[in-house]
């Protein structure tokens, strides 16, 4: 043998022994928190743009606190309060400052409802008398401080309530609320899940008017969910849940004068949902925003409060949908800033005060992502987008005439700014798939770095102990377009065998699974399937977000049609690699991803040999009203979009190992999905593996729970692919 060939089969040999030396990732580790990264707590800006705020828990002497900070040295320079001077209360978990920072709204003894909703015990402490009021003795939900600080608005029993804090009285300002049948004050189930807010209610500027929403799902049909539990007879949770087609709440705006006391409705038109409400900064006019069943129709309204008179500040239509977002912003004169996809894209608009079009602040084949704010005294706007890259985002700034833009932080990855009250400083969180999140204090204006506050560098440094390799992002051609993509390859890879293909995939609207940022759980999970000779691919498909409305949009009424034809094609070009088995190709995904996952391994019977699908939608009738109807129509307007796609109607094409997953306790994708699924498929005579996990709902967690059901996606996977 040649001298050359020793040495080369030497250094691969030496090659396999460091990778064979090196440890697998594991479960357990993953959902124990060994790979978890440092983070810096949420700050919040004091107004004076130099300082902010951080909560703090002290694990070994049991205490919070909200600590103040120098931006410029980045230095603690004070407590604002700590629970180890508040005998009333062993820890708090969120505060809330009042307009002034007078007072603060510290959190106890929260609970969960839903996603986003929660009930707890509240106190509004005073900053200058270090005094302590506890505004209710029963659990509460959503108080809102006053902008002067000496009232509490919350919501208890469905129901309104004022809180005086220096008399410590409290009056109803509303008294037909009853659970299951009206709401004031908050949202229900549908709103907070798909419009993303639970608190439907807000002081005016001045603190002399609350605007709230009511709603009347008298009419919702009801939903009920069994909960095992441990006691001897299992009990039901029954709430009202809109399916597509059904019937919604109907929903009323209202106004509370805090002086008269007296509660008057403001006539909208009767708009079939109201999913924003706003106060500008003049405190007698509110915007309103409203949108039509379909959901392309989107108007914002101002609202004089002074007479309850109403008029169209602007209005945004789509032949498919408009997107509700929280980036509408009022200006000190309350002309505002708006974002819209009107170009294909989504950009930053300029409106004067009565609606007019003032300006397009940005422009260009890429979409602003997030809308951070602006400073009017240097006539700047701050934001993130795609400029760099779809699968990427940087941060800028712009004049609101569209001219002088700065990239301020647009390195190739994932950043993220939070800016100071005055805009002179923004905190930047930065990651990519190599680099773990890593915080810096920058200057606004230029983007200079001052300093690095925090990295994950250890992270890194352990993760040099285990088999890992990092995702190779790439584009592929599929049906006419260019798809993000990445890859993960065994540690050992070698080109000249073959691994078998496992795909992974969310493909909702407007969403994204392939992003240039660091690791999640499930990512972690992928490392553990390479190191076990997996080859581990994503693909964004047609419907996904963040290459234009028309990318987006085209899956419009045909929910898994285009998305599931994307992932079949890239499975069958993919196959074509030299070093993947053709014979070897799975698909898995959760929720969204598994109605995709479950299609695939039907529709694609002769691509994919195996499938996973967690909490899978199986049919969009039986999903909720707003998220569906948005994408797809009522199911009267459009029964085929419907039924063509659901996976409930071709049991019989299941050819590969199907394993089906769900939680019993999930009030989003209710466990029926899968239910029907199964029956459809013993009808079928189709052999296929299941789990269901008692009273877990749509995240699957809590204790072991996670820890087993990855070993046994794993198992699966293993056995079968």
């Amino acid at each position: 043998m040649k001298k050359s060939s020793l040495l080369l089969f030497f250094f691969i040999g030496l090659l396999t022994i460091s990778n064979a030396q090196k440890k697998e990732i594991t479960v357990e580790e993953i959902y124990s928190g060994g790979f978890r990264t440092e983070g810096l707590d949420a700050l919040r800006s004091l107004e004076n743009g130099m300082q902010y705020t951080v909560l703090n828990f002290d694990r070994s002497a049991m205490t919070t606190t909200i600590d103040k900070y120098d931006y410029a040295t980045l230095k603690k320079v004070g407590t604002v309060v700590s629970s180890k001077d508040l005998p009333e209360i062993d820890y708090f978990s969120s505060y809330e400052f009042n307009d002034n920072a007078s007072k603060i709204l510290l959190a106890t003894e929260v609970e969960s409802i839903f996603r986003r909703s929660t009930l707890g015990i509240f106190y509004v402490y005073d900053v200058s008398t270090r005094g302590l009021t506890r505004i209710s003795q029963s659990k509460i939900r959503e108080p809102a401080l006053s902008p002067d600080g000496k009232k509490v608005a919350y919501v208890s029993e469905n129901n309104l309530y004022l809180f005086d804090i220096a008399s410590k009285e409290t009056e109803q300002m509303t008294t037909d609320g009853v659970k299951n049948q009206i709401i004031n004050g908050v949202t229900d189930w549908v709103y907070e899940e798909e419009f993303a807010f639970v608190r439907a209610f807000g002081w005016n500027s001045d603190g002399t008017k609350i605007a709230f929403l009511r709603f009347d799902e008298t009419k919702v049909p009801e939903f009920s969910m069994d909960i095992f539990g441990e006691d001897l007879y299992p009990s039901q949770e029954i709430f009202k849940y809109p399916k597509a087609g059904e019937n919604n709440s109907v929903v009323t705006l209202h106004l509370f004068d805090v002086a008269s006391k007296k509660i008057s409705k403001v006539d909208l038109g009767n708009p079939y949902y109201i999913p924003r409400i706003q106060w500008m900064n003049d405190a007698d006019r509110l915007s309103v925003q409203t949108l039509n069943r379909h959901q392309n129709d989107l108007k914002l309204h101002a609202v004089n409060a002074e007479d309850n008179s109403v008029s169209l500040l602007h209005e945004e239509k789509d032949e498919a949908y408009v997107d509700v977002t929280d980036d509408l912003t009022f200006l000190a004169d309350d002309s505002f800033i708006w974002t819209s996809e009107k170009d294909g894209y989504n950009h930053i608009y300029l409106y004067d005060q009565d609606g007019k079009l003032m300006n397009q602040i940005t422009k260009g084949p890429w979409e602003v992502t997030r809308y951070f704010g602006y400073d009017q005294n240097e006539d700047k706007v701050y934001y993130q987008s795609t400029e760099n890259g779809s699968i990427n985002r940087g941060v800028y700034s712009i004049e609101s005439d569209g001219q002088d833009k700065k990239a301020l932080a647009a390195e190739a990855g994932t950043n993220s700014a939070d800016f100071s009250a005055d805009f002179t400083y923004f905190i930047n969180t930065f990651s990519s798939a190599t680099t773990p999140p890593v915080y810096t204090l920058h200057k606004a204006l230029n983007g200079k770095q001052i300093k690095e506050i925090k990295n994950n560098k250890a992270l890194l440094t352990k993760l040099k102990d285990y088999q890992f390799q990092p995702k190779e992002f790439s584009t592929i051609d599929i049906n006419g377009n260019d798809l993000n993509m990445y890859m993960i390859k065994p540690s050992d890879f070698d080109e000249s065998k073959k691994y078998p293909l496992l795909m992974y995939q969310y493909s909702g609207p407007g969403s994204q699974s392939v992003s240039n940022q660091w690791l999640n759980d499930r990512d972690y999970w992928h490392e553990v399937l390479a190191s076990k000779g997996y080859v581990v691919a994503c693909i964004d498909g047609r419907g996904t977000g963040f290459k234009g409305s028309g990318f987006k949009k085209i899956t419009y009424k045909e929910l898994g049609k285009y998305e599931v034809e994307d992932q079949i094609a890239a499975a069958i070009k993919l196959s074509e690699l030299s070093y993947i088995d053709e014979n070897r190709t799975g698909i898995w995904g959760w929720s969204y991803g598994g109605f995709m996952s479950t299609n695939c391994i039907l529709k694609g019977n002769e691509v994919f040999e195996t499938a996973i699908a967690v909490a899978p939608v199986t049919s969009w009738r039986f999903y909720d009203s707003i998220y569906t109807e948005r994408f797809m129509q009522t199911p009267e307007e459009n029964p085929s979009g419907y039924d063509d796609n659901s996976p409930l109607n071709y049991p019989e094409l299941l050819k590969g190992k199907y394993l089906l997953i769900h939680g019993s306790g999930d009030d989003n994708v209710h466990v029926q999905n899968s239910m029907r699924m199964i029956e459809a498929l013993v009808q079928a005579n189709k052999a296929f593996d299941m789990a269901i996990y008692p009273d877990k709902n749509h995240g699957i967690y809590g204790g072991m729970t996670r820890v087993h059901l990855f070993n046994k996606m794993t198992r699966f996977i293993t056995e079968n692919l």
